[in-house]
């Protein structure tokens, strides 16, 4: 195929591949986005109890077992054939460090500031959509929804500013941003492999080598004693059950038939569910900078959302890379 005059290129993605969310879809992206806000609670109070590596293999195996449940129940095929390891080590990798990066900035920070921190991801998805996603392009209005959504990182992080732990936060507060990035990245990189192998295969791929590399290191990393009670345990179910399982199977589901771009603005609802549950649950104060950052962060987050106009297709040039097959699910919206 002749190169365009204009020198658009985009990775090899029918058009059809994505499409617009629909209502029911919309209704239920909101629902999960409302469960995944009380996950930095439940990793912070579950820190309480269990380091951050071996919080996080307690969170991958639990997770592996609903997602296994699942597969089973709708007889996925989880053959790994050899054309399919390069794609499952990176998503593997990605899910370790993001992980990692994530249980160690809750660690030093606090639940609401990793809430809000957290939902940065979106931001992340729409600069990388613009490379990655066909007809998903990053326009102006994004960019200054991008730049909206730093002021107000800025903020947060002047809201952990002051008193002896001022330094811990901070420095959980740049983790916390890390592994928003990686989220964003893990998440893009999951919607580039629609079609190409089940949801189950791949979440089961993450999780098993989550607790491959997780469970030595931390043995070898981290000497706190061991413990469960009962507090430990709604965590890890609700990190590993209700997150890992739930959660992740469902915004597979959702970001490999709608524009990531829009499930990921419907996710804007976490920061003000997360801050009020941490005030609930952890008795973290409110202040008013915390407010702040977060309108910020959501309204920055919301406005790089916004899907741009998709560019001709005589503009198009696409790269090679394998056909993509439409997926139809019976029992969804059409």
């Amino acid at each position: 195929m002749t190169a365009p005059r204009c020198g658009c290129t985009f990775p090899a993605m029918p058009p059809s591949q994505h499409r617009s969310i629909t209502p029911r879809a919309g209704a239920f992206t909101i629902f999960v986005s409302a469960l995944w806000s009380g996950n930095s609670v439940a990793i912070k109070s579950g820190l309480e109890y269990a380091p951050p590596l071996r919080l996080g293999w307690y969170r991958f195996l639990t997770g592996a077992i609903v997602i296994l449940a699942w597969a089973i129940y709708t007889r996925a095929d989880l053959r790994v054939r050899r054309s399919e390891l390069r794609v499952l080590t990176i998503l593997g990798l990605l899910f370790c460090v993001q992980l990692a990066f994530m249980n160690l900035g809750l660690k030093y920070t606090t639940a609401g500031h990793g809430a809000v921190l957290g939902v940065t991801f979106p931001i992340w998805m729409a600069i990388l959509a613009h490379f990655f996603i066909a007809g998903d392009r990053l326009v102006p209005s994004r960019l200054i929804g991008i730049l909206v959504a730093y002021v107000g990182v800025v903020v947060i992080s002047l809201d952990g500013l002051g008193g002896d732990a001022s330094g811990e936060v901070l420095l959980g507060d740049i983790l916390s941003i890390i592994g928003g990035f990686l989220l964003g990245a893990r998440l893009i990189y999951n919607a580039r492999q629609s079609g190409r192998m089940d949801p189950n295969k791949l979440l089961l791929a993450q999780a098993a080598f989550g607790a491959v590399v997780f469970i030595p290191a931390g043995l070898i990393l981290e000497g706190e004693p061991w413990l469960m009670n009962k507090e430990l345990a709604i965590s890890i179910f609700y990190q590993g059950a209700v997150i890992a399982g739930f959660g992740f199977i469902s915004n597979l589901w959702l970001i490999q038939r709608y524009l990531p771009s829009q499930v990921g603005a419907l996710n804007l609802s976490q920061p003000v569910f997360g801050i009020i549950l941490a005030w609930l649950i952890l008795d973290e104060p409110l202040t008013n900078l915390l407010w702040a950052g977060a309108i910020l962060v959501t309204l920055g987050a919301g406005l790089a959302q916004r899907k741009g106009n998709t560019p001709p297709r005589s503009c198009l040039r696409t790269t090679s890379g394998p056909a993509t097959p439409n997926i139809r699910i019976t029992g969804t919206d059409e």
